[in-house]
């Protein structure tokens, strides 16, 4: 019987490349995201893997909506053996004085809140069976602090303590919890950062080759495929033109 794995955000970027790389791996998967159209048509290209699919389409700082869609889920799709806590996102880059309210309550309600309502939700019946492995997708945000990244690395400092405090909780359940940490990643992440300025988020990858959503699902695939006994606690990724949160090097 196949194992089920559940990624949040797979309508792009990291979570759609760990999507298709979980399939690859012989994962059942349940993917989520907002985007109901982006979703049917990862499903559609997931079947090239033989892989079955349950899509579940809802805002992760909806408390009721993940309520309500957790529970639609068949008998079948509710033993969840990996859960990838890929949702998440950056608003604003602006120092602290200048941050919008707006902003800083939608990274909040998601990288916070929305990982801690789905956990929630699903943990339990890990906890019966006394296997699991959560994953956090986490940033190099949640390790260093940089200027004008305040509220974002805040948000990914949660993630990191979270992810500590869980395994503590979730130790004597044998359920393994690991955290990735991506530096530079060319995704949509900077698009969305800049509030749909292209100009500005191209500028963050100029001269230089970033990470791609690829390599962070190798990462993750890596985590989910070691033996029972071994849990990768954390994997810190870089592209090799990053040497911090601030240093990098650009061939102009």
């Amino acid at each position: 019987m196949k194992k089920i794995a559940m990624v949040t955000g797979a309508t792009s970027g990291i979570g759609k490349a760990t999507a298709k790389k979980l399939a690859q791996s012989g994962y059942n998967l349940i993917i989520t995201g907002r985007r109901n159209d982006r979703l049917q048509e990862l499903k559609d290209n997931l079947k090239n893997h033989a892989t079955e699919v349950e899509t579940l389409c809802f805002d992760i700082r909806e408390t009721i909506a993940i309520e309500n869609a957790i529970k639609q889920l068949p008998a079948e799709w509710t033993n969840i053996d990996v859960l990838v806590n890929n949702a998440g996102l950056a608003a604003g880059a602006d120092p602290i004085y200048n941050g919008l309210w707006s902003d800083w309550e939608q990274m909040i309600d998601t990288n916070i809140k929305g990982l801690l309502y789905l956990s929630k939700l699903i943990i339990p019946k890990m906890m019966e069976r006394k296997q699991g492995h959560i994953i956090n997708v986490s940033s190099i945000a949640g390790k260093e602090t940089y200027a004008n990244g305040n509220v974002y690395c805040a948000t990914k400092h949660a993630v990191e303590a979270i992810t500590k405090g869980m395994r503590i909780d979730l130790l004597p359940y044998n359920i393994k919890v690991s955290s990735v940490s991506p530096g530079m990643v060319e995704t949509e992440f900077s698009i969305v950062r800049y509030h749909g300025d292209k100009a500005k988020a191209d500028n963050v990858y100029k001269c230089l080759t970033p990470l791609f959503a690829d390599d962070i699902a190798d990462a993750i695939e890596f985590m989910v495929t070691r033996p029972p006994h071994v849990n990768i606690n954390d994997i810190l990724i870089m592209p090799t033109a990053q040497a911090s949160a601030v240093y990098n090097h650009r061939e102009e």
